[in-house]
């Protein structure tokens, strides 16, 4: 059901180093870091993720405003169900924040669509296709 999930942070040194000794503890390393420059808004924004296998499963991303709201995807079965997530949200009250369409810069094969949910927070589906 869930593919990822993010948290957000205002000091994004102490949360990594938080995470990296918390989830090390349970046998999960940091597997990913990048720096968001797609991102026109905030371009140098630094991202990481931590799970299994080195499939990137809870992310931490730096910010800088007062307000932190959360991040979840969702599974998606494929495209099309990424498109009904998108369109089921938009018509029960969410806001768009990025039609469903590749998102290669994630990862090649990376489909998703995301919307704002009625409390700020970031949701999306994604369907993960592979070559």
């Amino acid at each position: 059901m869930i593919d990822h999930l993010s948290t957000y942070a205002l000091d994004y040194d102490a949360t990594v180093a938080f995470y990296d000794a918390a989830l090390t503890a349970l046998g999960y390393a940091r597997n990913t870091n990048m720096v968001a420059a797609w991102d026109p808004d905030f371009p140098t924004r630094r991202l990481c993720a931590y799970g299994p296998g080195g499939r990137p499963v809870f992310w931490v991303a730096e910010d800088k405003g007062k307000h932190t709201p959360r991040h979840v995807a969702f599974v998606a079965k494929d495209r099309a169900g990424v498109h009904a997530f998108h369109g089921a949200g938009l018509a029960a009250g969410g806001e768009d924040n990025g039609k469903p369409g590749p998102r290669e810069h994630y990862h090649p094969g990376y489909y998703g669509g995301f919307l704002i949910d009625p409390d700020g927070n970031n949701v999306e589906a994604v369907v993960h296709e592979h070559p």
